[in-house]
């Protein structure tokens, strides 16, 4: 699988914003990109538990609003707002923690769909200090670039879901990531993070998805 790193950090905007959440500090991680498709096609690819699999995680649950769903091996929640085909928004429970997931589509202005994603959690103890928007903005580019290179897929040929789960290990995926947690770094950076901090973190979370030690000794 060559994938050209480059080119799928660079179909990112990423922006990171100070919110709060029932009177509590919060981090938004919003990452924006445009997908070559329809709308309908983006929202079915989205919500369909029968496509989701095929550029992400196999899910199951009741996928109804109101309902909760669990993707295999990951978070898990409760589905809070549908809306089809424009927004979608659920909790993310991992870990012991919960934040908050909202997808919102619209048209792009020429012939593909804009997808909105923003992640938002409360800062509650050293985790942000720590990884900083990195901590889930770089899986999110991964998996968005997972559902960009399904659309890129021929019609008839299957995604090949276990060469793309080991492609972040290869030299292309690490180089993927390094670059995805410098932008993540830059934006928390424009959002106000002090620079040395934001690097810090940047370093941090580039090493956790490199596999690598963290630069300080934390893991």
């Amino acid at each position: 699988m060559k994938i050209d790193p480059v080119a799928y950090v660079g179909a990112v905007v990423r922006e990171v914003a100070v919110r709060d959440h029932d009177g509590k500090p919060a981090r938004a991680v919003i990452a924006t990109r445009s997908y070559d498709t329809d709308i309908a096609d983006l929202w079915d690819a989205l919500t369909n538990p029968e496509r989701i699999p095929r550029w992400f995680l196999p899910i199951s649950g009741d996928l109804k609003l109101g309902g909760r769903y669990e993707f295999e091996g990951q978070a898990g929640g409760q589905i809070t707002a549908c809306e089809p085909p424009r927004q979608l928004a659920v909790t993310w429970e991992f870990a012991g923690t919960v934040s908050w997931v909202t997808v919102t589509l619209a048209d792009d202005g020429s012939s593909g769909t804009r997808l909105e994603l923003e992640h938002l959690s409360v800062i509650e103890d050293d985790f942000w200090d720590r990884y900083g928007p990195g901590a889930v903005g770089v899986g999110w580019d991964l998996a968005l670039m997972g559902l960009a290179l399904y659309f890129a897929t021929p019609p008839g040929q299957p995604f090949d879901r276990a060469a793309a789960a080991a492609w972040p290990a290869s030299a292309d995926g690490k180089d993927f990531i390094r670059r995805s947690s410098a932008d993540w770094c830059r934006a928390s950076i424009k959002a106000g993070t002090d620079e040395a901090a934001a690097r810090k973190a940047e370093a941090n979370t580039t090493a956790f998805y490199c596999g690598e030690p963290e630069p300080g000794g934390g893991g």
